[in-house]
C-alpha cells in the first residue's frame, strides 16, 4: 500500500528564556495524513479508524471549525479567502491521533500544495487548554516554495498560556516533510526572543504493525500531553513567572494572510 500518509516518531522541545529559564523535551509520534487518503486508510488498516473508536483514530471534527464540513473544503475556503489558488493540490495534515478515544492537539499543521506539488501555504491550527482554537493561514514565498521550505511569521492571536502576554509574534521555519520532519517556532515579544519550540522526527510507513509499535512505545500519549502541560505550568508558577490575564477571544477563528509578512516587532 503506497500512500503519502505516514507516521513520524520523534520529539518536541520547548525552551523559555525569560524571566526564568525553562526547558522541556518529550518523545511523541504524529500522524501525517493526506486528506484524500483518510477514508481509504480506514478501510485498509485494522487499528486505525475515522470518526469512531479504535486503538488509533482520526476524528475530523477535532479539527477546523468542528462542523460536518470536510476539512478539505474548509482548507480550500481558507485558501480562497487568502487569494491562494490551491486547485486540486494535496492537503496533508500533521497531527496527533486519538489514542483509545482521547486526544488533545496543541498544534496541528496543514501543508497545502499546488497541483504540481509545490508547497503554497501552511495552516497552523492551535488549540489552547481553554478549548479555544485558532488557525493561522500563511502563504509560502515563491523562493521558499522552490526550495521546499518555509519561513513565515504571524502576530499572536490566541491566548495559549497564562505565562505569556498577547503582544507577541511567531516565526515558523521548516521544510516539506520527507524522511525527516522539522518545524521550529520562535516567539518574540518587545524584548526579543521569549520562547523556542521545535518538532523533529523520522518517517515510518503507516501500517498496522507501525501503529502497534506506536501504541506500545507511547501508551496514553495524548493524555500525557495534557498532564505535561499542567505539570510544566506548575513548575513555571513555582519559579514565580508572572501570570497574565486572559483576554476575550479573537473575533474570528482564523488569521488570513494574503502574502508573506514582516514582523511587527522588528526582527
Amino acid at each position: 500500500m503506497s500512500t503519502a500518509s505516514a507516521l513520524y516518531f520523534g520529539k518536541v522541545i520547548h525552551r523559555r528564556f525569560r524571566p526564568k529559564a525553562h526547558y522541556l523535551s518529550y518523545r511523541v509520534f504524529w500522524l501525517f495524513l493526506d486528506l484524500e487518503e483518510v477514508d481509504r486508510l480506514a478501510k485498509q488498516l485494522r487499528f486505525f479508524s475515522v470518526g469512531r473508536f479504535n486503538l488509533v483514530s482520526f476524528h475530523p471534527r477535532d479539527h477546523g471549525d468542528g462542523s460536518d464540513t470536510s476539512l478539505r473544503q474548509q482548507i480550500t475556503r481558507y485558501m480562497e479567502r487568502a487569494g491562494i489558488d490551491l486547485g486540486q493540490g494535496a492537503v496533508r495534515l500533521l497531527t496527533m491521533p486519538r489514542l483509545l478515544g482521547y486526544v488533545f492537539n496543541p498544534i496541528s499543521i496543514y501543508y497545502c500544495h499546488h497541483t504540481d506539488g509545490r508547497l503554497l501555504a501552511l495552516v497552523y491550527e492551535v488549540t489552547s487548554t481553554f478549548k479555544i482554537r485558532h488557525s493561522y493561514v500563511i502563504p509560502v514565498s515563491q523562493a521558499d516554495s522552490e526550495q521546499g521550505r518555509f519561513v513565515q511569521s504571524a502576530a499572536k492571536a490566541l491566548y495559549v498560556s497564562p505565562f505569556m502576554d498577547m503582544e507577541m509574534d511567531y516565526k515558523f521555519r521548516g521544510h516539506v516533510p520527507s524522511d525527516i520532519l522539522d518545524v521550529m517556532i520562535d516567539g518574540h515579544d518587545v524584548q526579543g526572543k521569549l520562547i523556542h519550540a521545535a518538532i523533529t522526527a523520522h518517517k515510518r510507513p503507516l501500517t498496522d504493525s507501525s501503529l502497534l509499535r506506536a501504541i506500545a512505545g507511547f501508551p496514553l500519549m495524548t493524555m500525557k500531553v495534557v498532564m505535561a502541560i499542567y505539570w510544566e505550568a506548575l513548575k513555571l508558577w513555582l519559579k514565580r513567572v508572572p501570570l497574565t490575564r486572559q483576554p476575550l477571544p479573537a473575533a474570528e477563528q482564523v488569521t488570513l494572510q494574503t502574502q508573506p509578512r514582516e514582523s511587527r516587532l522588528g526582527w
